[in-house]
């Protein structure tokens, strides 16, 4: 029975392939007659990317797929590698391999990576289909910067449409923002909001407030590094003393205010400090790429900085989490409030927690976490004076109101 499975499972993959490949000539043939062949190509072999998209999720794999599409970034990717591997392989083999043996891994390096893009495009879609889907945590940043967020934080928190928020307690209404919610009926726990990117300085920390940039350069390099360290453990151990004079919480869970927790050097001194301090679980930021989203939302992600943001975070992510692990210390599962941080509105907002519904937790971790950044409108200036210059221009912006309506008018978890 398997055998016969297979054999019409490679009947369907060798018929589409068939068909993507006659759709590259067709197309081919056609664009050849009105722009030279450098740019026909790539645009044929484009209609056979998405005429092999299409069939292999339809045909080849509608056991796995329920007759419905893949998910677009499998087209990008198989477009993208195989352009790639296609440019440079004849640059690779050029004195390398003998003319026959160079023929044929011209020909079968694509076929090979096409066909394992493809079967890891259907046991994803057969994943979503089969899993039993979880709605996650929402989740606020910057309870305590003003007022205004404090505001609109509680509000979502009071009505069930957030279930966590972090406080940044050096903010100018951090002592109001903690009071407040801790006479929320049933509200978690608050977590430490650390800030070493803007705000008021420490006393013998001159280096910081510091960029992430500058953190992250420092984690490279070992002067740089041994001059932040002090400082670094000096901010994180105020920090966590005024979350606890504010909380009265003893166990403490942690986040980075501008994700700066994940740069190493910051991450070195939790490690260190964790038992002390006894923080027992830190944000991390494994975002898978939502789905079903217009080209116009990629775009704006591009433009923003949200996908170099994603890359760079995706990287430290995977190196915090065995790290985290080792130390005891538990942290989220998925995530999303990256690729189109302070604009969680619309189709990114309703794609970002779809995906995360269907992402799978690995053992150990607590429920996958979105993240949002509502305020209502205000004035800036007591932010700009308290030296969030930062957070001043980017609460400025009318999407922090547009993040709270759009959390404000979805039903409440459940």
């Amino acid at each position: 029975m398997r055998s016969a499975a297979l054999l019409r499972r490679l009947g369907r993959y060798g018929a589409v392939g068939a068909v993507a490949a006659g759709v590259h000539l067709a197309v081919l043939i056609s664009l050849e007659m009105v722009i030279p062949s450098w740019l026909a190509n790539p645009l044929a072999f484009l209609a056979a990317s998405v005429a092999g998209y299409l069939g292999h999720a339809l045909v080849t794999f509608r056991e796995e797929t329920g007759g419905r599409r893949f998910a677009r970034r499998w087209l990008i990717l198989q477009y993208g590698i195989n352009l790639s591997v296609c440019a440079l392989l004849p640059l690779l083999l050029t004195d390398w391999a003998h003319p026959a043996w160079r023929t044929l891994l011209l020909v079968f390096t694509p076929t090979v990576l096409n066909a394992l893009i493809w079967s890891r495009a259907a046991r994803f879609s057969q994943r979503q289909r089969h899993s039993q889907a979880v709605p996650a945590l929402i989740h606020a940043d910057d309870l305590g910067l003003a007022p205004e967020v404090n505001e609109a934080i509680l509000s979502l928190a009071t009505s069930g449409q957030l279930q966590g928020a972090s406080l940044l307690v050096d903010g100018t209404s951090a002592q109001e923002a903690a009071a407040a919610w801790r006479t929320l009926p049933d509200a978690a726990g608050l977590c430490l909001h650390l800030c070493l990117t803007e705000g008021p300085g420490v006393e013998g920390c001159p280096d910081l407030p510091a960029s992430f940039g500058t953190l992250l350069l420092a984690s490279l390099l070992p002067a740089r590094r041994q001059r932040f360290l002090p400082q670094l453990e000096r901010a994180i151990e105020h920090q966590v003393h005024r979350f606890r004079t504010l909380t009265e919480q003893r166990r403490i869970p942690l986040d980075g205010h501008q994700h700066i927790h994940l740069t190493p050097i910051v991450l070195d001194c939790l490690l260190r400090q964790s038992k002390q301090h006894q923080i027992d679980w830190i944000r991390t930021t494994r975002e898978p790429l939502p789905t079903d989203l217009p080209l116009s939302c990629w775009w704006s992600a591009l433009r923003s900085g949200g996908l170099l943001k994603w890359l760079v975070l995706q990287l430290l992510s995977s190196l915090a989490i065995p790290r985290l692990k080792r130390a005891g210390i538990s942290t989220n599962g998925a995530f999303s409030g990256v690729l189109f941080t302070g604009r969680m509105t619309g189709r990114p907002l309703e794609a970002c927690l779809q995906g995360l519904a269907w992402s799978p937790t690995r053992e150990g971790d607590t429920p996958n976490l979105l993240l949002s950044h509502p305020a209502v409108a205000g004035n800036a200036a007591a932010m700009e004076r308290n030296g969030f210059q930062l957070s001043a221009g980017f609460f400025s912006s009318t999407d922090r109101q547009r993040e709270w309506q759009a959390l404000r008018t979805r039903a409440p978890r459940g």
